[in-house]
């Protein structure tokens, strides 16, 4: 068995199938390292445009000269957060591919990603992210702030978009199109003003909008 990260996912390597054995479990640990890394890369695309929002908050809440020391907190509480909830997503890809080996492994979690997708769960998550904490202004407690800060809202993030971040890493063909989709996705969702929690099919349209008018206006 072997995995290997495309940048948009976790995907087994040419040769045998995953196999659900100790020895497959160990490969995947001592890859770990690399698999972060490309997790991370993966984040920063799709996830580094929903933070413009939350940054801008962080500097409007903080000194001046403070604003480069909480924006690295934010962000490493962000990070820290989403990186552990990579980890438990490879290894759902992980033990997916043991379970329901090839193409399979996709269409054995379809209906779950699809049911958290319309879920009252996840439209809470994405109306929490409107709210936004209030921030110290001096000393240790500015930095734990902006610390909790990153991490609180990195957790919203991922119970409104962990079903979106697990699409692409699920596929064998077609990841960077299938980020495309789910970037947009994300960004769009984010930008939603907040809906009543209940369970509905959510077809998230304000960036299309946005990008339908800004088309019109340049032409």
């Amino acid at each position: 068995m072997a995995l290997h990260f495309t940048g948009a996912g976790i995907m087994p390597g040419p040769g045998k199938d995953i196999g659900a054995s100790p020895h497959s479990y160990r490969m995947f640990a001592a890859m770990a390292p690399s698999l972060a890394i490309g997790f991370m890369l993966m984040l920063v695309a799709m996830m580094a445009p929903t933070l413009i929002i939350p940054i801008h908050h962080v500097c409007a809440q903080s000194f001046k000269h403070r604003r480069p020391r909480s924006i690295a907190l934010f962000v490493l509480g962000y990070g820290a957060l989403w990186l552990a909830a990579g980890g438990l997503l490879a290894v759902i890809v992980l033990t997916t591919e043991a379970v329901a080996p090839g193409s399979h492994a996709a269409s054995a979690v379809a209906i779950i990603l699809i049911g958290w997708q319309c879920s009252p769960i996840k439209q809470q998550c994405l109306n929490r992210l409107h709210n936004h904490l209030s921030l110290a202004a001096f000393g240790s407690a500015a930095d734990w702030d902006a610390l909790r800060f990153g991490t609180k809202h990195a957790l919203l993030c991922v119970g409104s978009f962990w079903a979106l971040m697990l699409f692409p890493m699920l596929l064998h063909h077609g990841h960077l199109p299938a980020m495309a989709v789910a970037t947009f996705m994300v960004i769009s969702e984010r930008l939603d003003q907040p809906a009543p929690v209940r369970w509905e099919v959510r077809v998230p349209s304000k960036l299309a909008r946005i990008l339908v008018a800004q088309a019109r206006i340049r032409l």
